[in-house]
């Protein structure tokens, strides 16, 4: 089992900047890829960006050139440094991982949110 837990959300002026953190504990190894899904009210929940344990990183397009995915692995924390921040950014931030087993093929995982609110 890998447990995930966010921090560092928050209320921000539109414009500022946050910067989220994900620690993750337990079996970590095996961890292939994390991620960060954002879900604003009444809506579903969307990949925001991702890196993989190599270090390669994908970005929805509303938030390319505004945030930034990575993480430290002797840590195994993962961060998201988002700056520009615009009011349609607001929602609940979930960290996710990805996690391949010899035996118990993939998992998935989830932390359980922190809350971004961005004001106009």
């Amino acid at each position: 089992q890998v447990q995930l837990v966010e921090s560092g959300g928050g209320l921000v002026q539109a414009g500022g900047s946050l910067k989220l953190s994900c620690v993750a504990s337990g079996s970590v190894f095996g961890i292939v890829a994390m991620s960060w899904y954002r879900q604003a009210p009444g809506k579903q929940r969307d990949l925001v960006a991702a890196i993989t344990s190599g270090g390669s990183t994908a970005y929805a397009d509303s938030v390319k050139g505004r945030f930034t995915i990575s993480r430290d692995n002797g840590k195994n924390t993962m961060y998201l440094q988002m700056n520009s921040l615009k009011p349609e950014d607001t929602g609940v931030y979930y960290c996710n991982a990805d996690r391949n087993t010899l035996l118990g093929g993939p998992q998935n995982y989830w932390g359980q949110g922190t809350q971004v609110t961005v004001s106009s």
